[in-house]
């Protein structure tokens, strides 16, 4: 790579990293989240406004080299993997019992009635030209479920709540609730890609993913006490830094080989080390989470929304049917079962508000399906702005929630 290519790759990434501190920093100040403000800071810079205005000084600023748009693809990842990481910190791999029971009726609640709808709504959507129809069924089924352990993670990290047992209920419904969802992803783009799928391969991708989690959540503490027992003093503050990353880094790899999705492996890896409470651990995982936040992290939500083309892609009653249609079905579910495992009636609302939350997941997911000619550009719009949507309203929701009940901090 010459100078020249260098200095274009570096400009493009501080192009990124201002949009999303200035666009978060904007949103912050008009008290909306910042996660919001970042993604359209990359509106600005996508093909809905520079893209199209510029056309020829985008390329040249985003594209301007062959392997450019690779590397700041790896930058995409190394973000959305460093939120999973940092939002692994704060999550309880045990729950208390009640917690657990809750946390099981809220992944009820936001897969069994959200994810039927979702099938049956596929037929009132145009799939794209050549997509296996159960493919998309499946697609539009999982946008209907999904909820993003990355944009409720950053809410909860703005408002102060990732310590609360509120958020510790949500992440881990929301973790095991996309597991299933993201191995039945894995089915769909099976069937798109022409290949057949056994009615147990989705079972099996499932018990594979659990299976992996347990192994991560159970083994490797004990084998890193094992290492750390015999090493640790040695290393400086610094250097556990290096050496907590790689745990990170590792268990992505391992999630990758062995077809569980990389996320969480991240995330796993971020509950494994947020498992160790010594004093000298905890300047490590604010030092990791401060990087990760303010430079990974807004490149990532930057990228995202420079995938949106909105004068290509815009289709109004598409939107406002799938967005008020799902949202009512997925609030709805999972308040019931929310008060059914014992929460308030209120509390049970704040259930049903944040698992609604789809933001980036929910865009990963319509990227790949427009990727893969599942999904036409107006249905990827439609699970986008469903994704933005929701995950806007859930912040300002909760923003007003916690200047009338800080209990829910507790």
């Amino acid at each position: 790579m010459s100078d020249a290519e260098l200095a274009r790759l570096f400009l493009s990434l501080a192009v990124l990293l201002s949009a999303g501190l200035l666009g978060g920093h904007l949103f912050e100040a008009l008290r909306l989240p910042r996660v919001i403000g970042e993604i359209c800071g990359g509106l600005l810079l996508g093909p809905s406004v520079f893209g199209r205005l510029l056309p020829e000084e985008a390329q040249a600023l985003f594209a301007g080299f062959a392997s450019q748009p690779a590397i700041l693809a790896a930058f995409y990842w190394l973000g959305l993997v460093l939120l999973m990481f940092t939002a692994g910190f704060n999550i309880r791999s045990r729950l208390d019992p009640a917690d657990a029971r809750l946390a099981v009726s809220l992944v009820v609640g936001g897969l069994a009635l959200p994810g039927l709808l979702g099938w049956l709504m596929a037929a009132g959507f145009p799939a794209a030209a050549g997509a296996n129809p159960l493919a998309f069924s499946i697609v539009i089924a999982i946008g209907t479920a999904v909820t993003s352990l990355p944009v409720i993670s950053r809410i909860f990290i703005d408002l102060g709540l990732m310590q609360s047992r509120f958020a510790r209920v949500v992440l881990s419904a929301a973790m095991i609730q996309d597991l299933i969802l993201w191995a039945a992803l894995s089915v769909a783009l099976t069937l798109q890609q022409g290949g057949t799928v056994h009615p147990l391969d989705l079972g099996w991708k499932i018990v594979l993913s659990v299976g992996f989690s347990a192994v991560a959540l159970l083994v490797v503490p004990s084998l890193l006490r094992y290492v750390g027992s015999r090493t640790v003093r040695k290393f400086t503050e610094a250097s556990l830094t290096g050496y907590t990353l790689l745990v990170c880094l590792v268990l992505v790899v391992l999630a990758g080989l062995l077809g569980v999705n990389l996320l969480f492996g991240a995330l796993l890896a971020g509950v494994v080390i947020g498992r160790f409470t010594a004093e000298n651990f905890e300047p490590v995982k604010r030092r990791i989470q401060v990087v990760a936040i303010w430079f990974f992290v807004p490149i990532y939500f930057v990228q995202v929304g420079q995938q949106i083309d909105l004068p290509a892609q815009f289709d109004l009653s598409m939107i406002v049917t799938f967005l008020l249609i799902s949202s009512a079905v997925k609030i709805g579910s999972v308040l019931l079962l929310a008060r059914y495992g014992g929460a308030s009636w209120l509390r049970s609302f704040d259930y049903g508000m944040a698992m609604n939350t789809r933001g980036g997941p929910g865009i990963v997911l319509a990227s790949v399906a427009l990727a893969a000619g599942i999904i036409p550009g107006s249905m990827f719009l439609t699970l986008v702005a469903a994704s933005i949507l929701t995950s806007l309203v859930t912040s300002m929701w909760f923003r007003w929630r916690m200047q009338h009940d800080m209990s829910l901090a507790v």
